[in-house]
This record gives structure tokens, sequence and C-alpha cells, in this order.
């Protein structure tokens, strides 16, 4: 197996058991309080995002070098088809902050500022290229441990109860079958 298989696999590993740390804490500080799953999520969504904006930024980066093959329509492409991803993704934050009685505003807010970390860490990104690029497997596939974990601890769970289910699964095959063809079209 190549070292990059085992970066993912061990960012993958880590970004899980990180999240099972922080849920563990979580449950002892909101023991008694029903916003464990709503502070999970955001803490998951907002630490998802950081590398997300890294990818961007390393893309960014790799054109302003000149010599890395990257054009600057494959860096915006990126940009677009990861900014696409975050409606989904502050919707996830805002429609069950607006549920547990938070206004309009400070559900849409909450949303927006958990993607604000994107563009902030591909600034980074850009600034600081050569020391993140070799943890930048790491830092992907952590991220999407974490995901992992929060969609089948939290979300699965949830969409199974009451009359989510259906649309739950029509939600994720839409999603699945938009990013193979964002994939197969801008690949």
């Amino acid at each position: 197996m190549s070292l990059y298989g085992y970066q993912l696999r061990f960012g993958l590993i880590l970004g899980v058991v990180f999240l099972l740390v922080v849920n563990k804490v979580a449950e002892k500080i909101e023991e008694g309080k029903n916003g464990k799953k709503l502070n999970m999520l955001l803490f998951s969504v907002t630490l998802h995002n950081i590398p997300e904006g890294m990818a961007v930024g390393v893309c960014f980066a790799g054109f302003l070098s000149g010599n890395s093959g990257i054009a600057l329509f494959e860096a915006i492409i990126l940009a677009i088809g990861i900014a696409i991803q975050n409606i989904p993704e502050g919707a996830i934050i805002s429609m069950p902050l607006k549920m547990e009685g938070k206004s309009k505003g400070k559900a849409f807010l909450s949303g927006v500022l958990s993607g604000i970390v994107e563009p902030i860490a591909a600034g980074i990104t850009v600034l600081l290229i050569n020391a993140v690029v070799p943890l930048l497997p790491y830092l992907l596939s952590f991220a999407a441990g974490a995901m992992i974990f929060v969609v089948v601890e939290e979300l699965v769970p949830e969409m199974h109860t009451g009359l989510k289910s259906k649309l739950g699964v029509i939600g994720v095959t839409i999603g699945f079958v938009l990013m193979m063809v964002l994939d197969i079209a801008l690949g």
C-alpha cells in the first residue's frame, strides 16, 4: 500500500477518534441539556470546513506558483464546487437552530459562520503553502472522519424518525448523483 493510503486511513481514524472524545466531553458538559446534538453538528461542520478551505488554497497556490500545471479555471471550479456543497451544510446548521427557537437571522448567521473558516483557511494555506501541502492528506481525511462520525451518530438515526425516512433517502441519493455528475463533468 502506498504512503498516501496510509495517510488517508490514519487521518480518517484520527477524525473519528477525535469526535468520539469530543462527543464524550460534550456529554459531560451538556448533561441534562438538549443542545448536545446541535453543538456537535456545528462543531464538526465547522471543523470539516477547514481542510476544504485548505484544498481551495492549495489549488490557488498551485496556480500562483506557475509551475504546478494547475490552471486558474481549475482552481475556480474547485472553489465553486465547494461553495455549492456549503449551501446544504449551512442549512444543516440553520434549520435545527430555527426549530430550537432561534430567530431566522441568528440561525442563518450561525450557518454562514460555520463556513467562514473556509476562506480564512484558504488564505492561510496560500501564505503557508510549503508547510501545509504535506499535511493536506491527513487534514482532509481527518475532516472526512469527523463528518462520518456525525453522520452515523447523529444524522442517520434522526433521518429514520417519522416521515423523514423516505425524504432522507431521496436527499442522500440526489446529493450523491449530483456529486458524481459534477465529478465527471468537471473532473
